[in-house]
């Protein structure tokens, strides 16, 4: 690799700002303004606009391309994104500004000890040829790339022999297949599409273009949670201006052929993917669940080019579609307390998240507490709000739990004390709770039953709101074998179609200010997204918080 690297040429001035450690722009940028609003991450409250941005990489969602693309339409983008690490999520949301909206971003991958040497510059310019700091001159030079052998098909849909849409999203696979390294492009079975959440007008107005184009999906492809209830916001009292765009958005890509599913947790549904199975899904805690639980194949793909690959069933064959990229580089040991329930879970995942945030670890220590597919999606999806990782072992646990990690995998341990400090780390807040939340990503059958036989049948305090987000099956098992009777009789509210990362007031209660969860990745994320405080419990906390208006922060049994 060059010293400096051009991913996306491009020229560009401005202050330098160098992030302390990765960030996930969606949950974390604020995109009508380019404040970060990650209140986890060190630089928060600063501005990104007009900065040349530096990261190590990004991390969580893959939303992030969408909330980048409208900093871009907004004008309010940085002025350059430079990384060190492979990137994939806000690089592609550059190459969508540049190719479909003509607002160039210039991208740049730097050597570890260019990197640290632009970071500790005040100011910067970007040509096309270097970059300069002060004294420090980097000559730019193009990614190096091998030749990516194309199929006939390919070719004819880079040709535009199935219509523009196929072209632009033909276009966009290679590029970003270019930029991974990919020397070819492989099958996909299914896609699940995440950029159907109204994250920004940008996410609608890609839409639009690739439907007015003639784009319609040639593989099976679900749709991941939307931003409003479909058939019910407008009596929700949600505004038009919101409402309408979210809903737009959603029927945009039925009209283009995908499945209303509307689920952030497609792994709940019938036919999930099969061990060995090359998919293409976006959203996080997706992508993990079918890589690590599953044993399916599929990269992070960012938001809109998850679409790209429905219209063309094709992926670059790069990362974890190819098994030397699914070995474990770091082990995680893990010291389990006696007694660990289903709320170390999320625990779990955050820290190893945090332990391993730039590769696929092993975690260990942790089959002999028996985790359940329940307790697996919970690691997941807290895993990928402190990791770039898309997916990881638990040995004696995943499928491939069993196989040896790298030969130069280096160990971590999380002690007990460990899990002690992130638990009061996310569990603090005011003890008096106005809205309990259950299900990010989307609750299960099984959640909503545990939820149930927590309640007892009990009311809920008259100041506290409790909402379960589920998709839409799952709500329909739990109404035909009575747990959302028994549910709705303890004052909770079930809702469809959207989640907790995608909810929005007044469905969000107007007078909530403190929020508990169960789950760490909206512990992570809610802060930022609410404006509230948002704390992690266990399911029992959760229960009692939803009777009594309580919950006092306070470490779990099994941790105290």
């Amino acid at each position: 690799m060059a010293v400096a690297s051009s991913l996306l040429a491009g020229t560009a001035e401005g202050p330098v700002l160098a992030l302390g450690e990765p960030l996930s722009f969606w949950g974390g940028v604020d995109p009508a303004s380019g404040r970060i609003i990650d209140v986890h991450h060190p630089q928060h409250g600063l501005s990104i606009s007009g900065a040349v941005l530096l990261m190590t990489g990004s991390r969580g969602s893959c939303t992030g391309s969408g909330v980048l693309l409208e900093l871009a339409l907004a004008g309010l983008a940085p002025a350059a994104l430079v990384f060190r690490d492979a990137e994939d999520v806000l690089t592609l949301g550059a190459l969508v500004a540049a190719e479909m909206f003509e607002r160039p971003i210039p991208v740049l991958r730097l050597t570890p000890p260019a990197y640290e040497a632009l970071a500790a510059a005040s100011h910067a310019s970007i040509t096309a040829s270097e970059v300069r700091a002060g004294d420090l001159a980097l000559p730019l030079h193009p990614p190096e790339s091998t030749e990516l052998a194309l199929t006939v098909r390919d070719r004819a849909m880079l040709a535009g022999e199935d219509g523009e849409a196929v072209r632009q999203a033909m276009c966009i696979v290679c590029a970003t297949a270019r930029g991974q390294g990919a020397t070819s492009l492989t099958d996909v079975t299914r896609g699940h599409v995440d950029g159907c959440i109204y994250a920004s007008p940008a996410n609608l107005v890609f839409a639009e273009t690739m439907e007015r184009l003639g784009a319609c999906v040639r593989i099976p492809t679900t749709m991941n949670a939307i931003s409003v209830d479909h058939a019910n916001w407008r009596r929700q009292g949600v505004p038009e201006a919101f409402g309408g765009p979210a809903a737009r958005l959603a029927d945009a890509y039925v009209r283009m052929g995908c499945r209303p599913t509307f689920t952030c947790a497609p792994y709940l549904l019938p036919d999930p993917p099969r061990a060995g199975e090359a998919i293409a899904w976006s959203e996080s805690n997706a992508v993990i669940f079918a890589n690590s639980v599953l044993g399916a194949r599929t990269a992070k793909h960012p938001d809109f080019l998850d679409l790209c690959i429905a219209l063309t069933g094709r992926a670059p064959l790069s990362g974890v579609y190819r098994d030397t990229e699914r070995v474990a580089r770091r082990i995680v040991e893990f010291d389990l307390p006696p007694g660990a329930n289903d709320a170390v879970w999320p625990l779990v995942g955050y820290l190893a998240g945090r332990a391993a945030p730039d590769r696929v670890p092993l975690l260990r220590g942790l089959a002999g507490a028996r985790p359940t597919p329940d307790d697996l999606k919970a690691l997941c999806a807290a895993f990928g709000t402190t990791s770039a990782a898309p997916m990881l072992h638990v040995e004696g646990v995943t499928p491939e739990g069993g196989h040896a990690p790298a030969a130069d995998a280096d160990r971590k341990t999380i002690s007990r004390a460990d899990l002690a400090e992130g638990w009061r780390k996310l569990n603090a807040g005011p003890a008096a709770v106005e809205l309990v939340a259950i299900g990010s990503p989307h609750a299960s059958a099984g959640e909503c039953r545990a939820l149930a036989a927590a309640l007892a049948g009990r009311p809920r305090h008259p100041g506290t709101a409790v909402i379960v987000t589920a998709g839409r099956g799952v709500i329909a098992e739990a109404e035909a074998e009575g747990t959302r009777t028994r549910l709705e009789a303890s004052g909770v509210q079930i809702l469809p179609d959207l989640c907790w990362c995608s909810i929005s007031r007044p469905v969000f209660p107007e007078r909530a200010r403190t929020v508990l969860t169960n789950s760490g990745k909206y512990a992570h994320y809610g802060p930022g997204l609410s404006d509230c405080t948002v704390r992690l419990g266990t399911l029992a906390d959760c229960a009692e918080a939803a009777i009594t208006g309580m919950a006092p922060p306070r470490l779990p049994p099994w941790l105290a």
